[in-house]
């Protein structure tokens, strides 16, 4: 299986920005335009790239798509891209303007029967299920809703089993808690996820900091990481993370 680099680019208002586990008011912004920056990984030889609309995440209706137009023509880049996709208009919209895969979380969590018609109708490569985590005080690993701004009891591992069975194909999973903290990935979760569902592509997101955590990914068996705190703030340079 090969293994892909994903730089992330997550905007708001208009803006490049990461925040600190998911927290809005803990916002860090990067000078430079977003479509100058998706552009630059193009360059440097990145061949997907992570697009967040962080503004629809937490409010809905999607905001991105002339951005996603203007990467998608350039023509180097596939984009995956999501935030607050609710319905299947707004999917085939996305699809439309160009995305490769659309990336759905609070709707995979709050609506599975939704989404599993998605992978049906808009086939399963096209589909990427956002399902971001915290752990509990129990040891489970809960699914929060609106851009993690809104707290749930559905449980990780007990969705992914219907969404297996259902056929999915990508699942993105962040850990919230190591998500823009660069404190190195979990890799034990995505172990863990592997171990479970062996026909998942699974994708890491949260804490990567250097080459050698993309490796550690990629060794035991994840199909990409996301990663995009590390390139903007130069920790990581955008053609070593591709040499993974």
């Amino acid at each position: 299986m090969s293994f892909v680099v994903y730089p992330a680019i997550d905007v708001r208002e208009g803006r490049v920005v990461r925040l600190r586990q998911g927290d809005y008011a803990k916002e860090t912004r990067y000078s430079g335009d977003p479509l100058a920056v998706a552009l630059h990984y193009a360059q440097s030889g990145a061949r997907w790239l992570h697009l967040v609309d962080l503004d629809a995440a937490r409010e809905g209706g999607y905001t991105l798509a002339p951005l996603l137009r203007s990467v998608t023509a350039d023509g180097r880049l596939s984009v995956q891209t999501g935030g607050g996709v609710r319905d299947a208009d707004e999917v085939q919209a996305l699809l439309d303007a160009g995305a490769q895969r659309v990336v759905v979380g609070s709707v995979a969590i709050r609506d599975p029967d939704t989404v599993c018609a998605w992978l049906r109708r808009f086939g399963n490569d096209r589909i990427v299920l956002a399902l971001d985590a915290r752990r509990d005080g129990d040891g489970g690993w809960r699914l929060p809703l609106r851009g993690w701004t809104q707290s749930s009891q559905i449980e990780l591992f007990a969705l992914l089993d219907r969404y297996a069975a259902a056929g999915a194909q990508h699942l993105l999973c962040t850990d919230i808690a190591r998500d823009g903290m660069l404190g190195g990935p979990n890799v034990e979760l995505y172990a863990l996820l592997r171990q479970h569902y062996p026909t998942l592509k699974v994708q890491a997101s949260g804490g990567i900091r250097d080459a050698g955590d993309l490796a550690a990914l990629r060794n035991i068996g994840c199909a990409g990481a996301i990663t995009g705190k590390a390139l903007l703030d130069g920790a990581l340079a955008i053609e070593a993370a591709l040499a993974c």
